[in-house]
């Protein structure tokens, strides 16, 4: 298209601007709430705007009863110590205590002409009535937590514009008995809602099991003609690569036109992508919805979406409007399109599938994970801070766990954003829904196997939520549910009537471990193991082919222990016994905390001694842990697997296990060795046979690369072990040399440090990994007696909320060895939090430097933060932050 065509299209597109503007806004502050045994009122009465509310609670909304009670000191604050046992539980209070009226008022005159006003209820759990101004919106009582609900509610504004809309919100039915079972006695899997609410062993008990009106209330005003429910599926067609000239792709859009009016409306549904306007003419009959696909667009030279680590993230705005008389618009929907094509083939070798997107093969290296907050407390800030953690472990796919829920919309934002793959379950879960024998159950695994009660609800929840996620370029993979599939009706409707009507365009797997994704030989849950393992078992054991659940540990240190244990609880574990695994003994609140045991593998290190102690070496092991997973499943790539999905990367309270940042978003060890051993391009160290390899998960092969094994001793004595020039093949892992000769001899006595780097033909460092390896009886010796290193360190501000700190080791010294960096707030000593770092717990060689980058937002009136940098060998250093002011 040329410049002037395009000018002249822009034009038109100003000139077509709503002569009445479309509105939306939220209904999410000022509203009230209180207990429905202390309100006498009927809802028709409470609903009139001059009823009285004196002695209402400030209710918060979006938000839950137990959230609202916190937030005027009702409660303690549940995720600390012990205190969520000091909150009554529903399944002893009853329904009632927890049943309450949320009440909210607002203004909006009423809509002149045909225009038309909606109420948007984007998530109550679990049932609710709705008033408005004295009327009844929903003729019957709304059930479900997944179900959107919208009321037109143009007929019941005030004319005056003062308005009152009243919710009574009452819980599920049943709660079920939180008995420490996995949901607890199982029957909160009768509803349609999450189940962890009753508790699992990562969490304990949610008291009002997310009770209330949980997502957004929104009030959007149209003209006569309602557009809805858009829809683009994105055509690309053959095999791509992310750089270069681009083969046309395309689009099909199609949307629903909802008329409310007693005449029939006629106008133009039209959207503008990349500079083209595609137009329909339509007729919507009075009273009715109507679906209209629009022509076919054709995109010349279209920018791709790509998953992390591949290529970009490109994504076209795409504004879809109704409009009537030529130039009005009646409503309007904006979307952000990323243009890929995501597909899937059997691997043979493997027996199991693997991903395709855009014609390329993607090797999975996912994250599970469960829900933002417990208490359901989510902000578009904290779902961008999360994910953003997830692409900084160098991570592509992420797993929606079938207990939560279908993830907001926010999530999938962040997830096109970042280039996060999700594979997205539905409602059940093996433990509850009755794969297994289970003497914690209520009923028996016939009954649980039925489970909800209402499979029509489940049905239609299940097409709202499609419709509500589909046109997200993130969401690759849709799946039944957790380690079972629904009932048959309910996956029958999933895969032979809503996905193909509704989406049509991903894969569909029946369960999480089914054989359809990663064939089962080996016997077992096909999923698993979720424990600490020895280093070896990841590169040597074979396992699931596509494993949907594998993980670890994942204890933060003794600053992040500090946010939620008491001080009188702040004690390291006890060992007790001898031999290959001694005992391992950890205060009470550490295990109410779920805390998952570093049995042996913090002793080589030395016993921990103090909670910092403690806090210090879990995180080298953490990063060992998870550095060797990904490793070692990369190093199998095509051969044994086609993915694997890490149980769990993240935590929405405070526990104690499976989790590469804790929940107040401070990250541990555990995130940047995955990101080490996630690198696109990645140099490795096998520790079984001691081979040097390098995997290469990219489309191109990748040469004139220096490989550069050195070797150090504890006194930081440099032995070159070799320097070669290699290549990569695209995505594939392969062997180079065996070091095992030189790593036995050198490290005989008190272990060693063993540094791999490739750099390319410009002497610049493209994959960089720095071992530790133990003495000849598998211990650290040489590291409980390593001497102190004088680093050097400086910090600057280059840019608002961005610093560089640049760490110096002199030469002749000893490696400066896993230093933590922290951004520290200096009038409170605590560390700000989220912050971003190109890379953490690093060490630095005798005679060189390393510069990481921080990222963070800076808060209004407070102090120019300090740079805290503390190793293993190193003391802490508090920095100031050259050219930084207070914000």
């Amino acid at each position: 298209m040329t410049k002037f065509r395009y000018l002249l299209l822009l034009l038109a597109l100003v000139g077509a601007l709503p002569l009445a503007a479309q509105q939306r806004y939220e209904l999410n502050a000022g509203w009230r709430a209180l207990p429905i045994g202390k309100v006498p009122a009927s809802g028709a009465q409470l609903s009139q705007p001059g009823y009285a509310l004196t002695g209402w609670l400030p209710a918060v909304v979006p938000g839950t009863v137990l959230t609202t009670q916190l937030a005027n000191k009702q409660v303690p604050d549940p995720f600390f110590g012990m205190n969520n046992e000091r909150i009554p539980d529903i399944y002893r209070t009853g329904r009632d205590y927890y049943t309450y009226w949320f009440v909210k008022d607002f203004q909006e005159a009423p809509a002149a002409g045909n225009g038309q006003a909606w109420l948007h209820l984007r998530g109550v759990n679990y049932s609710c009535e709705v008033y408005l101004n004295g009327q009844k919106l929903n003729k019957q009582t709304h059930h479900g937590m997944f179900l959107r609900q919208a009321y037109n509610i143009t007929p019941y504004l005030a004319k005056n514009g003062r308005n009152r809309l009243a919710v009574v919100v009452y819980p599920p039915d049943p709660v079920g008995n939180p008995n420490g079972g996995q949901g607890g006695d199982g029957t909160i899997a009768r509803n349609v809602s999450t189940q962890y609410t009753a508790g699992w062993d990562w969490i304990r008990p949610i008291r009002d099991r997310n009770t209330g009106i949980w997502d957004k209330v929104t009030i959007e005003k149209t003209g006569a003609i309602n557009l809805k429910n858009p829809h683009v599926i994105t055509r690309v067609p053959g095999v791509r690569l992310p750089a270069g000239p681009q083969a046309p792709a395309s689009l099909d859009v199609t949307a629903e036109l909802e008329n409310p009016t007693a005449q029939a409306v006629a106008g133009t549904l039209q959207y503008a992508l990349a500079g083209q306007l595609i137009k329909q003419t339509v007729t919507v009959p009075a009273r009715s919805t109507k679906l209209v696909r629009l022509p076919e667009l054709t995109l010349a030279s279209p920018r791709l979406w790509w998953p992390n680590g591949y290529g970009p993230q490109h994504l076209y705005p795409l504004k879809m409007q109704f409009l009537t008389a030529g130039r009005t618009v009646s409503d309007e929907e904006n979307l952000q399109v990323g243009v890929r094509q995501i597909g899937h083939v059997w691997n043979e070798h493997t027996q199991s599938m693997q991903v395709v997107l855009n014609g390329q093969k993607i090797f999975v290296k996912g994250g599970n994970w469960i829900i933002s907050d417990a208490m359901l407390r989510f902000t578009p800030a904290r779902y961008d801070a999360e994910i953003r953690f997830h692409r900084d472990m160098n991570l592509n796919l992420i797993r929606i766990w079938g207990g939560a829920l279908v993830e907001r919309p926010e999530f999938y934002e962040a997830c096109d954003k970042y280039g996060l793959l999700v594979m997205q379950d539905f409602w059940v879960s093996g433990d509850a829904n009755g794969r297994w024998v289970d003497p914690q159950k209520l009923e028996d695994q016939w009954t649980r196997r039925q489970y909800p009660n209402d499979h029509r609800l489940f049905i239609s929840s299940a097409a709202d939520q499609i419709k509500m996620v589909r046109n997200y370029a993130s969401l690759g993979i849709w799946c039944g549910g957790n380690e079972i599939t629904p009932p048959r009706d309910i996956l029958t409707a999933l895969q032979d009537s809503l996905l193909p009507r509704l989406d049509g365009t991903r894969w569909f797997i029946p369960f999480s471990n089914a054989d359809s994704m990663s064939f089962n030989t080996q016997g077992g849950n096909g999923d698993g193991p979720y424990g600490i393992q020895p280093i070896s078992q990841f590169w040597a054991h074979r396992t699931y082919p596509f494993n949907s659940e594998v993980g670890s540990v994942g204890v933060g240190d003794v600053e992040s222990l500090e946010r939620f244990l008491p001080a009188a609880n702040l004690v390291p574990p006890r060992y007790l016994g001898a031999g290959s695994k001694p005992t391992e003994q950890v205060d009470s609140m550490w295990t109410y905390h779920t805390y998952i045991g570093y049995e042996q593998h913090l002793l080589p290190y030395g016993a921990p001694r103090t909670p910092k102690d403690f806090g210090l070496k879990a995180q080298v092991v953490n990063y060992d842990q998870y550095r060797a997973l990904m490793e070692g499943f990369s190093s199998h790539m095509w051969d044994w697997y086609t993915g694997s999905i890490i149980w769990k990367t993240q935590n929405p309270w405070t526990a104690m296990r499976g989790q590469m940042y804790d929940y107040y978003l401070d990250p541990n060890a555990c995130l940047y060795g995955l990101r080490a051993g996630s690198e696109p391009l990645h140099v490795m160290y096998n520790p079984v046979d001691s081979m040097v390899m390098i995997t290469n998960n990219l489309f191109q092969v990748k040469r004139d690369l220096m490989l550069v094994v050195d070797a150090y001793d504890m006194a930081g004595k440099k032995t070159n072990i070799t320097q070669v020039i290699v290549e990569a093949g695209p995505s594939m892992s392969k062997k180079f040399l065996s070091i095992s000769s030189v790593v036995k001899q050198l490290g005989q006595q008190k272990g060693l440090f063993l540094s791999l780097q490739l750099l390319d033909l410009r002497k610049q460092i493209v994959s960089n990994n720095f071992y530790w390896l133990p003495d000849g009886r598998g211990e650290y010796s040489g590291l409980q007696g390593l001497a102190k290193a004088a680093v050097r360190a400086t910090a600057r501000q280059t840019a608002p909320g961005k610093i560089a700190v640049t760490l110096a080791n002199p030469a002749g010294a000893p490696v400066a060895f896993f230093n933590r960096l922290a951004l520290v707030n200096p009038a409170t000593q605590k560390r700000i939090l989220p912050v971003f770092y190109t890379d953490n717990y690093v060490s630095v060689l005798p005679g060189e430097s390393k510069t990481v980058g921080l990222d963070y937002t800076p808060a209004a009136g407070v102090p120019a933060p300090v740079v805290a940098v503390e190793g293993w060998n190193v003391d802490k250093l508090l920095l100031p932050v050259a050219g930084a002011t207070t914000n």
